[in-house]
């Protein structure tokens, strides 16, 4: 067999014949996996909002309603058809990784339950740390209504991560969105929305 000779006409065509099988086995690999991944995103929501709110025998995902422009999502836990707390699901872009996404719940009367990290890309054994119950628990028990949610060095009653301020302002910032959402959600609920 005779070699094929190396000219421009040659080296295009087989560029372009590379491309094109790689573009059609990523795009093959993206619509296998596009489903799962979907299924597993929903699973880890639905388990950080089970852990979140307490008891309920609704199905709070399933009921979810969207705040911000489909933003954020807010899930309502009901026991016998009452609402007993609340999940929000929130977000901040300014983790030192980048985007971060927490389920945050709520208790009736405001009083946060927890919130549990179900995306983060944050530096291991520095920014990770927001997962750690001894930085999210400071978070326990705080009123929506009535606590400062800000780090210490900013007034407020939160200790930042020592060498992660970044994540840590990060976890407030999204907390504070979560607030805005459920103090919506309760003005609704008393004006009969």
């Amino acid at each position: 067999m005779k070699p094929v000779k190396s000219n421009l006409f040659n080296m295009i065509m087989a560029m372009a014949v590379v491309s094109v099988c790689s573009a059609a086995s990523i795009g093959y690999v993206y619509q296998k996996t596009k489903e799962p991944i979907e299924i597993s995103k929903n699973l880890k929501i639905s388990q950080a909002i089970e852990d979140m709110v307490g008891k309920f025998n609704n199905k709070p995902f399933e009921e979810k309603m969207v705040f911000m422009n489909g933003s954020m999502e807010l899930y309502p836990a009901k026991e016998n058809g009452e609402l007993t707390s609340v999940g929000v699901k929130t977000y901040s872009n300014n983790g030192f990784g980048g985007k971060i996404e927490l389920i945050v719940g709520f208790s009736r009367n405001g009083d946060i339950t927890g919130y549990k990290v179900i995306q983060q890309n944050e530096t291991p054994g520095l920014g990770t740390k927001i997962t750690e119950s001894k930085f999210s628990n400071q978070f326990v028990g705080l009123n929506a209504f009535s606590d400062n949610f800000e780090l210490r060095k900013n007034g407020g009653q939160i200790d930042a991560l020592t060498g992660a301020t970044i994540s840590s302002n990060a976890v407030v910032d999204a907390v504070k969105k979560a607030i805005t959402v459920y103090g919506d959600f309760v003005k609704g609920a008393q004006n009969g929305k």
